[in-house]
This record gives C-alpha cells, sequence and structure tokens, in this order.
C-alpha cells in the first residue's frame, strides 16, 4: 500500500513538474497542396501519441495522424522539446484546429483554414490597405516635402508622396545603412517593385477579387514618388529625414549615419536603392498607364538614372567599391529596361551584372559579399539574388547563359536548404553563414555584431525573400511536382510563412490583425501608426549575444527598444506580398 502511494505521488508531482503542451501552427491558412506542418512544444516527452484534426463548426475529428519524434533546438536554449504535427495529406477545404488529448486533457491550437490560394486571396487587399495608409499624404508631410531643402544647402526640390518607411518612422527611404556596406536594404523602390510584379503576375485573380485597381494605383504612387526623387543630374536622393521631430519643417533630404548622423551624402548607389528604383520605373513603363508622370517619363527617368551610374556608381558607394548588392540591384535595372526596350545594350548589361553575381557563388553554395570572404546574408534581402537571377532568366534566350545561371540558382537553393537542415530545427527556421570575429559560422539569425555598429532586428523580411527565391528559383530551374528537391523547397517556403503567421516560439502573428495573438499597436507621427497587413519585425537572436544566438522576443522594453521586435516596416510586407504571389496556383 505504501508502495502504490508513493507511486502515486511520484506520478502527481510528475504531472505537476510539466506545464502543458503548446501547438504552434500558422493562424491564416494553408492552400490544399501545400506543405502542412504544426509544431508542438512540451517540456515532457510523448509517445506514439496522436493529434487531431477538427472541424470548427461540426466540432468532428476529420484527421488523425501520428506527432514526429522529439527535437530539441539547442542554439535557442529553451526548456522545451518540439514535435512536428505533419498534416500535408490532408487537404479538405473548411475551418480547423488542432487538439492532442494528455491526460483526459485536450489542449487546442489557434483555429486556421485550408482554401486554394488563401493567403493571397485573404491578405492582399491588406497589404494594399497598409502601404494606403503608409502613404505620406497628411496636409503637414505634403507642404513639408513639396519644399525639401537638401542636406547642407540652400537648394529646395519636391519630393512628395512615397510612404513612411516604418510604424515608428515617418522618414522615407530608397534605402538606409548606406554607410555599412553590406546591410543596405531595398525600401521604398522594393515595395514599388514588388506591386508591379503581384500586378503582372496574377492580373486575373486581382480582378477577380476586386483589388488589382487598388494594387495598381499604389504601384504608381511609388513610381510617381520615385521620379520626383530623380534629381536634374540623374541621382535618386536616397532619405527624406525627420530626425523623430514632430515639427515637419525638420525635415531634410540627406545622408545617414550611425545614431542618425546625417550628412550631404544623398546620392543613391545601385545598392543604396537606385538599382531597384530604376527597376520599378522601367517595368511600370510598360502598363501605359499614367501618374502624375507618363509611361515615357518612367522609361526616359530610368534610362537616364541607369547611365548616370555606370558614371559615378563608385562614387556614390561609401567605401568606392562594388559588392554583391550593387550586382543584383543593377541585374533587376538591366534586366527591366530589356525587357521594356529589347535593346541589345541592356541586354550585355544584364549579361554583365549576371555574370558577376554568377562569379561571387562558392563551392560550398553561398555568395560572396566582397572580393573576400565574406559570406553573404542580409536581413531584409537574402532572397533577392536569387529572384534577381530569376527574373533575367524570363528574358534570356540563349542556351549557355541560361545554363550558367540555373547552375548558380540550383546551388544557391541547395545551400539554402542545407544550412538549415544541418541541426536540429523543427520551425524550419531559415539559417545562414557569416563572418564572426573572423570565422565562418551558421546561424539562426543575424550576428548582432556587424558593420552597422548599432542595427539588428527581427527578420521577418529576410525570411520571406527566401521563401519567394525558394519557390520562384525552384520554377526557375523547373522542379518537377515530384522531385525531392521541389518537395524540400516547398517545406522551406512554406515554414518561412508560417513562422511570420504564428508558427514560431511566441505564438505570435506578425500580419497585423490577423491571427489570434498579434505585437501591440504602435503610434507615429502624423496619425501613422500600425495598420492591417503591415508585418512587425520579429524575433531575433538573444539581446547581447553578438553573434546572433539564442532567441529573443519583447513586447515591451525599457528606453522604447522594442521597434527591434514589433515594429512594422514596409520592406516585410513587400517581401511578403512576393511570396505569396509566387505560390498562386493559376
Amino acid at each position: 500500500m505504501l508502495k502504490l502511494k508513493y507511486i502515486v505521488i511520484t506520478l502527481l508531482f510528475s504531472v505537476m513538474a510539466y506545464s502543458g503542451p503548446i501547438i504552434y501552427v500558422n493562424q491564416v491558412g494553408f492552400d490544399p497542396e501545400s506543405p502542412k506542418v504544426a509544431i508542438i512544444g512540451f517540456n515532457g516527452n510523448f509517445s506514439n501519441t496522436t493529434f487531431d484534426i477538427i472541424d470548427t463548426k461540426s466540432q468532428k475529428t476529420v484527421f488523425t495522424s501520428t506527432i514526429g519524434k522529439a527535437e530539441n533546438i539547442e542554439d535557442w536554449m529553451l526548456d522545451k522539446s518540439y514535435y512536428k504535427a505533419d498534416f500535408s495529406s490532408f487537404k479538405k477545404p473548411g475551418n480547423y484546429k488542432i487538439t492532442i488529448k494528455i491526460a483526459d486533457q485536450i489542449y487546442n491550437s489557434a483555429s486556421f483554414s485550408i482554401e486554394e490560394n488563401i493567403l493571397a486571396k485573404r491578405t492582399i487587399s491588406s497589404i494594399v490597405h497598409y502601404y494606403n495608409k503608409q502613404r505620406a499624404n497628411t496636409p503637414e508631410e505634403l507642404e513639408a516635402d513639396k519644399n525639401m531643402l537638401l542636406f547642407g544647402s540652400t537648394k529646395k526640390v519636391d519630393v512628395h508622396g512615397g510612404w513612411c518607411d516604418a510604424s515608428g518612422d515617418v522618414s522615407k527611404y530608397f534605402s538606409h545603412l548606406a554607410y555599412a556596406n553590406f546591410v543596405s536594404p531595398q525600401q521604398t523602390p522594393l515595395v514599388t517593385w514588388s506591386l508591379i510584379n503581384t500586378s503582372e503576375e496574377i492580373s486575373k485573380e486581382l480582378i477577380q477579387w476586386k483589388i488589382k485597381d487598388s494594387l495598381d494605383n499604389e504601384a504608381i504612387w511609388g513610381a510617381d514618388y520615385m521620379m520626383r526623387c530623380l534629381s536634374d543630374e540623374d541621382y535618386f536622393y536616397m532619405i527624406v529625414f525627420s530626425y523623430f521631430d514632430k515639427n515637419p519643417a525638420a525635415r531634410r533630404i540627406v545622408g545617414l549615419k550611425a545614431n542618425s548622423v546625417t550628412t550631404d551624402e544623398y546620392q543613391s548607389a545601385f545598392r543604396e536603392g537606385a538599382g531597384m528604383a530604376i527597376a520599378s520605373l522601367a517595368r511600370i513603363s510598360q502598363w501605359k498607364k499614367n501618374g502624375d508622370f507618363t509611361s515615357k517619363q518612367y522609361l526616359d527617368g530610368a534610362k537616364r538614372a541607369y547611365a548616370h551610374l555606370l558614371i559615378n556608381n563608385t562614387k556614390y558607394d561609401d567605401d568606392g567599391k562594388e559588392n554583391i548588392i550593387d550586382d543584383y540591384c543593377a541585374l533587376m535595372g538591366a534586366t527591366e529596361l530589356w525587357i521594356a526596350t529589347n535593346e541589345n545594350f541592356y541586354k550585355e548589361e544584364a549579361r554583365k551584372w549576371a555574370h558577376k553575381l554568377e562569379n561571387r557563388m562558392t563551392d560550398q553554395g553561398w555568395f560572396r559579399s566582397n572580393d573576400g570572404n565574406r559570406p553573404f546574408w542580409h536581413a531584409a534581402d537574402a532572397g533577392l539574388p536569387i529572384v534577381a537571377l530569376t527574373r533575367y532568366l524570363k528574358k534570356e534566350s540563349d542556351e549557355n547563359e541560361k545554363i550558367k545561371a540555373k547552375e548558380v540558382i540550383k546551388k544557391a537553393l541547395n545551400y539554402n536548404l542545407a544550412v538549415t537542415n544541418n541541426v536540429s530545427n523543427p520551425f524550419g527556421y531559415a539559417r545562414q553563414s557569416f563572418l564572426f570575429n573572423d570565422k565562418i559560422k551558421d546561424g539562426f539569425f543575424i550576428p548582432h555584431e556587424n558593420e552597422t555598429g548599432w542595427w539588428w532586428q527581427g527578420e521577418n523580411a529576410r525570411l520571406a525573400s527566401l521563401a519567394t527565391a525558394a519557390t520562384e528559383g525552384g520554377k526557375a530551374i523547373s522542379l518537377q511536382k515530384n522531385d525531392a528537391t521541389k518537395k524540400s523547397l516547398d517545406l522551406y517556403a512554406s515554414q518561412q510563412l508560417s513562422w511570420i503567421l504564428g508558427c514560431n516560439p511566441y505564438s505570435v502573428c506578425f500580419l497585423y490583425q490577423f491571427g489570434e495573438k498579434n505585437v501591440p499597436y504602435m503610434h507615429s507621427n502624423y496619425g501613422h501608426g500600425s495598420e492591417k497587413g503591415g508585418i512587425s519585425n520579429g524575433i531575433t537572436g538573444k539581446e547581447g549575444n553578438g553573434d546572433g544566438s539564442g532567441i529573443d522576443f519583447k513586447m515591451d522594453v525599457d528606453g522604447n527598444d522594442e521597434w527591434r521586435w514589433t515594429e512594422q516596416w514596409i520592406p516585410h510586407s513587400a517581401w511578403f506580398l512576393q511570396a505569396i504571389t509566387a505560390t498562386v496556383n493559376k
């Protein structure tokens, strides 16, 4: 009897020692044919445990399967084991939740849906809404931006329009962090190109969903702003900076160093937004739709800017040297000019930049950022080298050129899969290689000690860019439906989007006003702030870890540093838009 009592007490304390399991799942939904994986976090052990899919309307069980084996993510040092719940074979449209039963206790996931083209169908209108609300079009902004001083000058120019960069920053950027040379993100021009791309790639669906006109208007809004930023000298103004001052008269056209130090180096290099701006203007010129400028002016502006940078680009690069970001951004610009004009000059230019990008590919499968051994990593645009090559292949007809570009895409995609899967990684979070303390290292998150000296943040744009690269890259190298690599790439892409939509260790859906758990609202000047369809920065490595190891996410931080995790930023939704566009079944 005493022995039995001891066993009962031991079991009781064992149960009490473990908190219940948490089911992490994409809180929006899945396409019927897409991979579908939820993750169960539990600080105990499962053995031959099953999970159920419950129809939320009928409350009936519609699918049952066994959860996967325990996996631990050593780098994150979280007190849980993680188990995959794979229900990819379940394809019936409807609304569902996942349940598991432990010791007569039932645990539920957030609800989600299965529907064809669900992510595009349900989110694109909100993304367009987000950009519309990010327009710098309040009376205060318009008045200030129509008479904008250049830093260190008495000259004024009209640069009204465009989008506020983030829910906490009403400045307008072609790019920022230019001084760091290897980290420059594409901002306003990327948004414009992404909108144009979606309009062209899924035009029929957008018309059916009654959102094409509003999306096209947003793309033209972006193109008109870039035309105003094209100077009389044929370079683009890089930044309209607010100095985080509530007085709109404080705004200036500037170059930017660390800690908001401003300069007169406001001329955009290819890698500082100009390449993507040229690409956007050349591409939208083919619409034969006029905004405040004509289609002819869009194309002429792209040509002028490209010609100017062929002579002056290294003058604008802060270290005087072109690197991989120049290569893939210039490739985008040259490719779109080639598509728009069919001129041999731009054909040769596109091939030149493609060859430069190809020459940066290593035997290991990662790109070199420079002429040395720095692997290319990027917090926002990690997939853009592959996307630039896939766009180039839409025009290239020479078989030898196509073979070379496809081989680079193939090696890059295989590397992305390998580096992501070479450790226990149940969430499938896209990993990367980087240089830290002069040694090449692989990790989940970008290194916090990097060339910027201060900048690191959540990487949802990076994840969506890599999802785009996986999907578009797979198409470019003609992977067949049942090819093992295609299946791996589909799962890779799906898990990046699922992470953004709630299948992450914090159960946060970073797409605002979707899912069951969002970040707090963030206010901004002139009535801007968080908006439906915006995506927050997301999860990072542990604060204080220079190499980006560990994991961190904070909603509220002393000293207002929560922007690193919770702030909406326009590249996130731009890349998400590209990623979901690539998945549409047409």
